[in-house]
């Protein structure tokens, strides 16, 4: 009997590990990578939550511990908070008013975060209007639907929490746009399927790169601006070569509610 003493004893030390060790990977990617840079407005309140000042996630510890789920098992069909928003102004001079966000990932798509070069994109960077992510998550899920064995499709920065400017002081070069919540970056999927944006244009699946460009202009973008090294076509007008965009494409969608 004395033996099962120091096992009885040591479990709850054991246990208090494992919980440490369970919740640590998902608050550090949401937490430690999403504080926004000096001066960035915090997201505000989701119908399903709220977000503190960082960035980070502040529902019940109930309903965060249901979202964290392995990268490899995302879910299939992400929660979004809707609520009718409206684009302000324009692409580049304007802002976003009660804005959307992009989940971080789903069994079809992820997001990466151009500045920190990592998985899942901050919070206050995948923000768009209503429209812009109903249409975006239905491009990417027919995508993969419609190419059995394609990678998930990456996606990168929409507009900041209540849009406006969206330039270097926010990293790297920029955007120009990307200002009201009509424009999202989409990485071209790679040959290696790897989940990261392409470096090179070699390395761009380019069928796979033209059928995304081609389901955008179907769901009605109003542009796709794609690089000037990877020979993707389509109508004029709305498909344009643009400098910078050689490893992912951006999509604006229309304005369909003008504030």
């Amino acid at each position: 009997m004395l033996a099962l003493v120091p096992v009885l004893v040591a479990a709850p030390a054991v246990a208090a590990v494992a919980v440490t060790l369970a919740r640590g990977p998902f608050q550090g990617s949401e937490t430690v990578s999403g504080a926004p840079p000096a001066g960035v407005v915090a997201p505000r309140a989701a119908a399903t939550g709220s977000t503190d000042a960082s960035g980070a996630d502040s529902r019940a510890p109930g309903v965060a511990q249901r979202a964290a789920r392995p990268a490899s098992a995302p879910p299939s069909t992400p929660a979004v908070a809707y609520r009718r928003s409206t684009a302000l102004g324009l692409p580049h001079a304007g802002r976003l008013r009660d804005g959307v966000q992009l989940p971080a990932e789903g069994a079809y798509f992820f997001t990466w975060d151009p500045i920190f070069k990592t998985r899942r994109n901050r919070l206050w960077r995948r923000y768009a209007t209503d429209f812009t992510v109903r249409r975006l998550l239905r491009v990417m899920r027919e995508h993969v639907a419609a190419h059995p064995g394609a990678p998930r499709v990456g996606v990168g920065d929409l507009s900041r929490t209540r849009g406006g400017p969206f330039g270097p002081e926010y990293g790297s070069i920029g955007h120009v746009s990307h200002q009201n919540g009509l424009d999202a970056d989409v990485y071209y999927p790679r040959r290696d399927r790897r989940e990261r944006p392409p470096r090179l244009p070699a390395q761009v699946n380019r069928r796979l790169a033209q059928a995304l460009v081609d389901r955008f202009v179907r769901a009605g973008a109003e542009k796709v601006f794609v690089g000037l090294n990877v020979r993707l076509k389509g109508p004029r007008g709305v498909v344009e070569p643009l400098a910078h965009h050689d490893n992912h494409l951006h999509v604006r969608f229309p304005n369909r509610r003008r504030g």
